[in-house]
């Protein structure tokens, strides 16, 4: 009589996490907002706000702010970065600007040029207020 309600939000499409792609033969010029996780293979000329989690592989490049809850990064970025929870930089990965972060994983070969503050700095991503957030951390 009665649904287990776990077993109706896995299954209502609306509650799964949106995935979106930009590929390696793509350039976009524009802000990126999703709910969901972004990968970006190819270039983008703008910022990324996302609520999931933002994947770089080893062809993308981004000239703007990454914005996001978790992040992994093999590619390039020119930018400051505020990941909520957990940073990768892969070996690969090349960084021109601050990071701000909860935690840090840094592969042997990975480069950055800019500072980093790690830990409790950031407490909550909101996406409405992110320049509100930014004052906070800074």
């Amino acid at each position: 009589m009665f649904s287990n309600n776990k077993n109706n939000m896995a299954k209502n499409p609306e509650a799964e996490v949106s995935r979106n792609h930009i590929s390696h033969d793509t350039s976009m010029v524009g802000d990126i907002k999703t709910n969901g996780d972004i990968r970006i293979d190819g270039n983008l000329s703008g910022s990324i706000t996302a609520k999931g989690k933002v994947v770089i592989g080893g062809t993308g490049r981004i000239e703007g702010e990454v914005l996001c809850q978790n992040a992994n990064v093999s590619g390039e970025i020119k930018g400051k970065l505020q990941v909520a929870e957990l940073l990768s930089l892969q070996a690969s990965a090349k960084i021109q600007g601050d990071i701000v972060t909860g935690k840090l994983v840094v592969e042997n070969g990975a480069m950055w040029n800019g500072t980093v503050k790690m830990g409790a700095v950031i407490k909550e991503l909101n996406l409405e207020d992110s320049k509100e957030q930014q004052e906070k951390t800074a």
